[in-house]
Parts: structure tokens; C-alpha cells; sequence
């Protein structure tokens, strides 16, 4: 079975063949900067100790500090965060911001622990990669089954470790606690910008999109809720227990009530459940990915029949069925370009704890949207000059800026 990391360099070889890029460029982003493993130990409730493994994956920094989440999930393994941290650092080239990229993680199911529990260990992270962080080297943000609550517990580690308060050192932070407004929605927000744009220059009417949407977790529950209250119809859910579709409009604040209750969005009234699997093959417009990666491979591409597969989720559509989408005139909006909004107020967050000035909400948005449009529109003139998918061209924007910093040429 092909891994993340794999598949992510199949995207990087396939872009350096295309522009010819030149091989010391390919062979310095090959390969991770630094990889950092450890194993962490915590005193569990019950006054039994239990290790767990840990990561923190340092790519490229050549453009700026390494950036990027952290992840508490059952399946992260060292794989999974070499290729989030390639991905990131392709990313922040692609929105043009001053950072390289990063990812870290801990193999554990944070639903598991007790509270208590959880905070032991998001310490015990920071004290085993202390040395290798900070806001001007290295600055962690929350990623899957992380929150504000962590990144306060972290920020907050780091600094006794250092001895003085440095809230520019974690992102993702509560806002009592130097975060940012506007960043618990950037992710869903950057997209809902891009995907608003995308249909405005077809001319694409909003209400006449069928939507499905596969991960119902921060990005893909917070997506949900600013299409409806935008007026998009939404026909179709999955999380990670199962997926339910309809034949009529779901009432989303109704569904994140059933699932606060039942935890999962199963069995929801006036909806089918179905399998993940055929819920990716749902008959629909937009498809948006939300979850995991690897989602859409070559086996189930030619039974996709979203005209537009949009990647909230990293990684969710492999090399192999890109190709197939691309053939197929399916257009798939990159992850690369299309959750970028969570890393670029993250950024933002980051300058306003180093100036100790906080903006509003609507600053914070009308700056992410400009952001965020202006990388759309350069991948999408990039992807018009070289016939080519927008994956592929946002990719060959991010392999140019990147060498031009690694000084390469």
C-alpha cells in the first residue's frame, strides 16, 4: 500500500519533470530537514504509566520558520507526518507567506484519555522537542483532534521551560491566550472564499449546487454551517462512524445537535445512512473532502461524479486518480491552495503576538480573503499557461518561489 510521504513525492517528481526543475531543488526537498521522534511517558489516572509515541517533522525552512499542526490520532505514524509537513511547506509557498513548513503528531485516540490525561501529555510533548521550537524557529498550531485549549497548555509549557511568557511560539491559540479572532473558521472560511470565487467565474448558480461533504470535524462541520448560512444546499454528511445522504436539503444545525447527542451523524432523521465508500460515489456537484488522505485512489475515481472535488482534508486524492479526475474534466481544487486559510491566520496570529496588537473578525477575513484570492488567481493563470490541472500548477508556483529561497538556480 502506498503511504502519504509516497505519495506526496509522486506529486513533487511529477511537477519537477514537468518544469524541469532543477535536481538539486528536487533532491534538498526529497527529504525532511530534521525528523524528530521520541517516545513519551505519562502517569495516567489510574497511577499506571503508558508511553506513547511522538513526532515532529521539520521539512524546509528556507523561506521562513517551519509552520505547522500538531496531531493527536490513533493512525498517525511518522509516514503520515513527513508528508503533512511536505505538503505545508508546499502550502505557505503557494499563499506566498514568509514560513516553511512542518507537522507533528502523537499516536494516541485523544477520545481516550481523561482530561487531565490529555493536558500530561500536550505538555509532555513540548518538553521533549523544546529545543526545537519557537517563534522564530519553529511554531506549532492545532491540527486533527487539537484545539485552543491545547495549544494554551503547550504555549504555556514552553514558556516555563524558557522562563518567560512567549505566546508567539504555538498558534491556534484561545483568545484570552494571544489567539486570534477569526482563526477557529479560517480553514472553512479560506475555502468558502475559493470555492465562491471558482463558481462566480463559471457562473455557477449557488443554489442550484448539490453538496456533499465527507469529515463533519472542526473544517468540515464549520464549512457546513457558512454554506448554509450563505444559502448553499448541503445533501449529504459523513463522519468518521459512518454517512448519511437525502433527497432533500439537511438542516445542518439540526444534524450538529444529533450528533453533540449521539456522537456521530448517523441515523439522522429524513436520511439514508451509507457507506464512505458510496458516499464518495453520491450523485452531487461539489464533493468536499474533509477528512483523512487517501480517500479518492485510482480504484474509485472513475465512479466519482462530483463535478468539482474540493480538498478541505490534506492529502485526500491521490497522484493515480488525480490523473483520471483531470481526464475526466473533474476539477479538483488542491489542498495546497484550498485549506490554506487555517496557516495563513495563523500567520496573521503570529504578527499580532510579535506587534502586541490584535485586529477584528472582519479584518482578519477581508485579509485572508484578499490572501487567499490572489494565490487562487496565480494558480489558476499558472494552470491555464501550461494546460495542465491546478494541483500541478500550484506546485510548480511553490517549486519556483522555493528554489529562488534555497538559492538554487
Amino acid at each position: 500500500m502506498t503511504t502519504p510521504f509516497q505519495n506526496a513525492l509522486k506529486q513533487l517528481k511529477n511537477t519537477a519533470e514537468f518544469i524541469s526543475l532543477n535536481q538539486k531543488t528536487l533532491k534538498t526537498l526529497s527529504e525532511p530537514t530534521r525528523i524528530l521522534k521520541a517516545s513519551i511517558s505519562i502517569q495516567m489516572d489510574d497511577g499506571s504509566f503508558k508511553s506513547f509515541p511522538a513526532y515532529r517533522v521539520q521539512y524546509n525552512n528556507a523561506r521562513g520558520p517551519y509552520k505547522g499542526g500538531i496531531r493527536f490520532h490513533p493512525q498517525t505514524d511518522l509516514e503520515e507526518v513527513k508528508a503533512l509537513a511536505f505538503w505545508m511547506t508546499i502550502k505557505t509557498a503557494v499563499v506566498d507567506l514568509p514560513l516553511g513548513g512542518g507537522k507533528g503528531g502523537i499516536t494516541i485516540n485523544p477520545k481516550e484519555l481523561s482530561e487531565n490525561e490529555l493536558e500530561k501529555l500536550s505538555r509532555a510533548w513540548v518538553k521533549a522537542f523544546s529545543s526545537f521550537i519557537g517563534p522564530q524557529k519553529d511554531i506549532p498550531a492545532p491540527d486533527v483532534y487539537t484545539n485552543p485549549k491545547i495549544m494554551a497548555w503547550m504555549t504555556d509549557e514552553y514558556s516555563k521551560i524558557i522562563g518567560r511568557k512567549d505566546l508567539g511560539s504555538f498558534t491556534g491559540k484561545p483568545l484570552d491566550f494571544g489567539g486570534s479572532l477569526g482563526r477557529d473558521t479560517a480553514t472553512a472560511m479560506g475555502g468558502f472564499f475559493v470555492l465562491e470565487d471558482l463558481l462566480k467565474q463559471n457562473n455557477l448558480p449557488k443554489e442550484k449546487q448539490k453538496i456533499i461533504i465527507q469529515g463533519f470535524g472542526n473544517a468540515g462541520q464549520t464549512m457546513a454551517k457558512i454554506l448554509t448560512a450563505h444559502n448553499y444546499r448541503i445533501y449529504g454528511l459523513a463522519d468518521s462512524s459512518g454517512a448519511i445522504v437525502s433527497d432533500h436539503l439537511i438542516n445542518i444545525h439540526e444534524l450538529v445537535k444529533h450528533k453533540e447527542k449521539s456522537g456521530s451523524v448517523v441515523n439522522f432523521p429524513s436520511t439514508t445512512n451509507v457507506k464512505t465508500d458510496d458516499f464518495l460515489e453520491y450523485s452531487c456537484d461539489i464533493l468536499i473532502l474533509a477528512a483523512l488522505e487517501d480517500q479518492i485512489k485510482a480504484t474509485n475515481a472513475p465512479r466519482i461524479k462530483a463535478k468539482i472535488i474540493f480538498e478541505l482534508a490534506n492529502g485526500p486524492v491521490t497522484p493515480e486518480a488525480d490523473k483520471i479526475l483531470f481526464t475526466n474534466k473533474q476539477q479538483v481544487i488542491p489542498d495546497v491552495l484550498a485549506n490554506s486559510g487555517g496557516v495563513i491566520v495563523s500567520y496573521f496570529e503570529w504578527l499580532q503576538n510579535q506587534e502586541n496588537s490584535y485586529w477584528s473578525e472582519n479584518s482578519v477575513n477581508q485579509k485572508l480573503k484578499k490572501q487567499i484570492l490572489n494565490s487562487f488567481h496565480d494558480v489558476q493563470r499558472e494552470a491555464d499557461k501550461h494546460q495542465t490541472d491546478l494541483r500541478t500548477a500550484a506546485f510548480i508556483i511553490a517549486l519556483k518561489r522555493l528554489q529562488k529561497a534555497l538559492k538554487i538556480i
